[in-house]
């Protein structure tokens, strides 16, 4: 992070009182980011904002040696966009660190770069930054900062909403030259959603600022397409409360849809934490929702589920946790209401 450092006493030159003309340090600090990015081997390219592996970048210092960033982000972003998106890139790899004293203008800068006239990239960057801060939105106390919190909710939320709704979702099907840079774009946004939805506290705001709308227009493209964006769908639905989920009439072949996309996805997905955190859930709502499935579905659920508790079993029979067993039990029930199915007895209960 040396360059950073190097980059951060640039930037007080360049806001000094005793600078007159800041344009040269400022030419100066802009080649100083680009080198930052080329040592760290950081692509600056747009279509690669959501694949990026910021880890490479790495940090030591304490938030308040980053404020500097949040200062230059909202002094920048109206007049030179590229340099605010470098900004925002920064932000994200650093993972979003800054003192408690810069977060307001930290959210403000991030609205203003989803703004309407802003450029696609820069929404698309100050959307990652969100994500990427998505552990520390969750955590904002109403109490100790009330007026942080409020900002998010009626300021960030909805500019959130407007970049992911800004274009429709790109399918492999479409004739797009990047049919999967949509789905790095909503995978952002879910990963985000799904963080707020392990706080019962943001479940009101999810339903009501149409979060939840959005993640049930999802459904069907999970099912046909299956990603780990349909973990994330079924987890955000299954952390909010039923009565909450009332308003957005859901519908029994939708939940079942939301149900069975995340068992269609590559079981190498469980390496991941959320997806290791969110079978338990899963394995119970798949059993409650599944009442309707037929018999395709239910013969694809058992090989799919059979391939996730292939991995689930590698280890030690004799420390066997919860997740292994609430699967396995998935794997029985949904057997024996095959079996009914095929006998033409119909279908009996979870």
């Amino acid at each position: 992070m040396q360059n950073l450092e190097m980059c951060s006493k640039i930037y007080s030159r360049a806001r000094s009182s005793e600078q007159n003309d800041p344009s040269v340090s400022l030419t100066a600090l802009r080649k100083a980011l680009h080198f930052t990015f080329a040592a760290a081997n950081v692509s600056r390219d747009p279509a690669e904002v959501w694949h990026s592996d910021f880890r490479r970048m790495g940090y030591s210092h304490s938030p308040e040696d980053f404020d500097w960033l949040v200062d230059y982000l909202d002094y920048i972003y109206s007049d030179d966009h590229e340099v605010a998106y470098d900004i925002l890139l920064l932000l994200a790899s650093i993972g979003v660190r800054c003192s408690p004293a810069k977060q307001h203008l930290l959210v403000e800068s991030l609205v203003a770069c989803m703004g309407s006239t802003m450029p696609e990239h820069l929404h698309h960057a100050a959307l990652r930054v969100a994500c990427n801060a998505r552990e520390q939105i969750t955590s904002i106390d109403v109490i100790d900062d009330a007026r942080l919190r409020n900002m998010v909710l009626t300021k960030l939320f909805p500019a959130i909403l407007t970049v992911v709704c800004l274009r429709p979702r790109a399918t492999p099907a479409d004739d797009d030259p990047d049919p999967f840079f949509y789905e790095g774009r909503d995978l952002c946004y879910l990963e985000l959603a799904f963080a707020l939805a392990r706080n019962p506290d943001w479940h009101p705001h999810l339903c009501g600022d149409r979060h939840i709308d959005w993640c049930i227009s999802m459904i069907a493209e999970s099912c046909e397409f299956p990603t780990s964006c349909a973990f994330y769908i079924a987890g955000i639905l299954l952390r909010i409360a039923p009565e909450q989920l009332s308003v957005t009439s859901l519908t029994e072949k939708q939940w079942w849809d939301a149900m069975r996309s995340p068992w269609l996805c590559d079981s190498i997905l469980l390496e991941a934490p959320d997806y290791y955190e969110l079978l338990p859930d899963l394995a119970e709502g798949t059993k409650k929702h599944m009442q309707i499935a037929p018999k395709s579905d239910l013969e694809e659920l058992i090989k799919n589920v059979d391939g996730f508790l292939k991995v689930l079993e590698r280890g030690d029979p004799e420390q066997e946790d919860g997740t292994t067993i609430a699967v396995r039990e998935l794997r029985t029930v949904a057997s024996d209401m095959l079996e009914k199915l095929v006998d033409g007895k119909g279908v009996i209960s979870a």
